[in-house]
């Protein structure tokens, strides 16, 4: 069975409505990568629809997730300021929430927050370090796509925290 057969079910937190199914396979962040690989990391997902001021992940917790956006906004916030939280990026669709469940201590960096209702596909991490491991060329391809993430996170938050008032 190809990726583009592989379709997952609904779970919804804002309410039981039926919504149309999404394929893992077409999220832009996997596009180009192997049909067949992308169909084994897709074991174990779940499709998830949260309300407008839900919690996506919370930093500090453990990250058994990683989450691709399809609809919505999610906004990514770190708590640095003492008037709340800050938001550091806001994602909308085709893009990824973290990389926290991908690396040790796999425990989230930022809290990230649906803006408006969004739906994501969660996928099952150990499912997709084992794939990672386990067929490098492909591994290697998602590590690619992933580390420019990291980078424009990592700089957003630095650009956020500089405007900080000093103690």
């Amino acid at each position: 069975m190809g990726s583009s057969e592989v379709w997952y079910g609904v779970v919804t937190s804002a309410s039981s409505r039926e919504e149309p199914r999404i394929r893992v396979s077409d999220h832009p962040f996997l596009r180009g990568i192997s049909p067949d690989w992308v169909a084994t990391i897709g074991d174990g997902s779940v499709d998830t629809t949260y309300s407008a001021g839900e919690l996506i992940a919370r930093e500090g917790e453990f990250a058994n997730r990683f989450h691709l956006v399809f609809h919505g906004a999610v906004a990514i916030e770190v708590d640095a300021d003492p008037d709340g939280p800050r938001v550091v990026q806001v994602l909308g669709p085709g893009e990824v929430i973290d990389w926290s469940a991908i690396c040790p201590p796999y425990v989230w960096s930022f809290d990230a927050r649906a803006r408006k209702e969004t739906r994501v596909v969660s996928l099952d991490t150990m499912v997709l370090r084992r794939a990672l491991e386990s067929r490098p060329v492909e591994g290697y391809q998602f590590l690619k796509r992933l580390l420019p993430v990291v980078g424009s996170r990592l700089e957003r938050a630095r650009r956020q925290l500089s405007t900080l008032p000093t103690r």
